[in-house]
Parts: C-alpha cells; structure tokens; sequence
C-alpha cells in the first residue's frame, strides 16, 4: 500500500485555501487522522497521542475543517477541544457506522478514512450524537462514582458474610448501609479479629457514600430545579431523577414541533425555567 506523505514531508501549505474533511480513529493512547481534500482525495494520514496537548497543537495548525470521530471513552473532551479550535465536529453513533462495526477488516487507519469519506458525503450517515456539557459530566460522574463505592460494598458485604457462613457463623441481618465492626461482637474471637479490617473498610465505604449522597442533593438543589418535579413521582428519589436530568440534559430537543413554535411566539427563552410551562408542557418534556 502506498503511503501517503505527512505534514513534516509537505509542510503546511498542502492545507492552504482547501475545504478539509478528517477521520480522527480515537484510540487509548494514539489515534489515527485521515485528511481528504475537497475532490476527496486523500491528503495525510498520520498518528497522534491521544493528549490534549498532542491535539491541541495537531489541528491548531489545520484551517477550519469538517472532522468525524465515534463515540468513545475520549470523544467527550476531544469534540470539545476541536470545537474551541473552531472545527466543524461530528460525533459518529459508534453503533451505527455499520461499515465500521460490522466490518471484519479491523484497522485504525482504514476506520479514520472511512470516517472522513462518511462526513464528506453525508454527516447523516454517521448518526451524529451530541456529548453533554462539561458541568453534566462533572455531576453525572458524581453519580457514577457512588455507584462503584455501592458495588465495591456490596462485594465486600457478601464476602465477609460468606467468610463467616464457612466457619458455622452468621453476622446479624442488616442493610448494607448499617454494616459494621458491630456486627461481628457474637462472632468467635480469632473470626472477630480476622474480620475486623474488612469491616473496617465496609464502615469507611459507608462515610464516603453518604459524603457522595449529600454532594448529590446540593447539585440537584442548586443547579437542577427540575429534579424536585420529577421527585414527585412515587418511588423516584435524588439518585434516580438526578441521573435522568443528567442523562437528557437538555429536554427541549425532545419537544413536538407545536410545542416548539408555541414557546417561540411567546418569546420564551430555551433555559432551564419550568416555571414558565404548563404541568401539561412540562410532562411531554420530561416524559
């Protein structure tokens, strides 16, 4: 396969005055960028680290183009680097592009062209998605970082529990959040002290989810109103409906056409004020 020239080998200027189209594989560490030119023809292929500031000072240099990237674990704070730099950014549904999820040819290279080639034709066939803002992922990692410290408990419960099962023993009965050192008093003395540590960890999980628990209800408080209305709904508490606010984000794409046209003749700004619809409004918004 003939390999195309780099920026080094031609310098900057094969970017002057052309309407760009670029693939960008993300990978772990390095990722991949295919360049086409307006006639599509492919222009530089090259590697990058995947850091900021390898992107950073990778596309700085290229004029305002059309970039296609797939979801990932790094297309959140990529698509936002590239948008600061004034790029056109789509983020391609990973699940969607078929001919690179289906494809049996597996090869970083050959995915950034078939990117390229994709934005080039038609961004529509990528199944462009949108990443939430920085603040949502922020308070959205909040949520799921709780959710480790739960299952890390819950591995830790069940373990000291059937620890004890295999000497003929049994700690008392309890929700998870009410494990502790406590427990273990009936136990034998050589058990106890061979269990005390593992609880001891149990009780410290416990302090720092509740830390997490209480981070959740002063973001919900302060940042995201919408979360009280939804708590009205038997059964839904602050986890629930802050991970459902968090996961929408903006609930206004979400709206009917009439709907829409409504609130544009009464001028009213797209915020995050619900005061300013109906209950009826506001239940096709939110569900």
């Amino acid at each position: 396969m003939e390999k195309i020239s780099t920026v080094g080998a031609f310098g900057n200027e094969i970017f002057n005055e052309q309407k760009l189209t670029i693939g960008v594989d993300l990978g772990d560490r390095w990722s991949f960028y295919c360049v086409l030119d307006e006639a599509g023809k492919i222009i530089l292929e090259q590697k990058v680290p995947t850091t900021p500031e390898a992107m950073q000072q990778t596309f700085s240099r290229m004029p305002r183009s059309r970039i296609a990237l797939e979801t990932g674990t790094h297309s959140p704070w990529v698509s936002r680097l590239l948008r600061e730099l004034e790029h056109e950014v789509i983020v391609a549904h990973a699940q969607k592009v078929q001919l690179i999820s289906k494809s049996t040819r597996k090869d970083d290279r050959h995915d950034a062209r078939t990117l390229a080639r994709l934005a080039r034709i038609d961004p529509e066939l990528l199944g462009p998605v949108r990443h939430r803002s920085v603040q949502a992922q922020i308070h959205l990692t909040v949520i799921r970082a709780r959710a480790e410290l739960v299952s890390a408990r819950t591995a830790l419960v069940n373990a000291a529990r059937g620890l004890v099962k295999s000497y003929g023993e049994r700690l008392p009965k309890c929700g998870t959040a009410q494990v502790s050192r406590e427990l273990a008093a009936k136990l034998s003395t050589e058990l106890r002290d061979v269990l005390e540590p593992l609880l001891k960890e149990i009780e410290s999980l416990n302090e720092r989810i509740e830390e997490y628990d209480e981070r959740m209800e002063k973001i919900a408080k302060e940042v995201y109103p919408e979360v009280s209305l939804l708590k009205q709904v038997k059964g839904v508490g602050t986890q629930i409906a802050l991970t459902y606010v968090l996961t929408i984000e903006d609930p206004y794409r979400f709206l009917k056409s009439s709907i829409k046209e409504e609130v544009k003749k009464k001028h009213i700004s797209f915020g995050r004020n619900f005061s300013c619809f109906s209950a009826h409004s506001i239940e096709q918004v939110l569900f």
